[in-house]
């Protein structure tokens, strides 16, 4: 299912810090085809869990996210937008103009980061951990249930303490 986002009057806040981000254009329909060969769109990669900042191209009034499953869009004042990977996968993203003609397509590619994530397989169970430096449990998406469930609810403990909340029993 596709999901239309209107860029008239649209604001948006980010909570994730973006420094450190490059800006990646959003090639035109013309330009994709005159850059690739055999017309393929221009390809945006970013990891599960991050983000990344895209230009628009002009005169853009519309952004379509072919599966918002994968990565998600939010779109700035500034004429660009940032594309958030949620899952693995490829998906599309389409710019239309105010009569909907389409300026611009672009595939997104969303991949796992595997500089810093050491995985354990244990028989058909899998466990991640974040290792910048020092190795910490840190779920990712394939990690076995058992595990991703444990590890996530002392993470939603943690932060809910984090913000004045009240925390359950971390679970056995």
């Amino acid at each position: 299912m596709s999901i239309l986002r209107s860029l008239a009057g649209h604001r948006s806040r980010i909570s994730r810090t973006l420094a450190g981000l490059s800006l990646v254009p959003f090639l035109t329909a013309g330009a994709a085809s005159a850059a690739q060969p055999s017309g393929a769109p221009e390809s945006v990669v970013v990891l599960v869990d991050q983000a990344k900042v895209v230009r628009l191209p002009e005169k853009a009034q519309t952004v379509i996210v072919g599966n918002p499953a994968i990565a998600d869009v939010a779109v700035q004042r500034n004429g660009v937008m940032v594309v958030t990977g949620k899952s693995f996968g490829v998906t599309n993203l389409i710019a239309l103009d105010a009569g909907g003609t389409l300026l611009a397509e672009s595939l997104v590619r969303v991949s796992a980061a595997s500089d810093s994530v050491l995985t354990v397989q244990r028989g058909m169970d899998r466990e991640s951990y974040s290792c910048t430096p020092q190795c910490q449990p840190s779920v990712q998406l394939g990690d076995a249930q058992k595990y991703f469930g444990e590890v996530g609810a002392q993470s939603t403990a943690r932060n809910a303490l984090a913000v004045g909340g009240r925390a359950g029993p971390a679970p056995q």
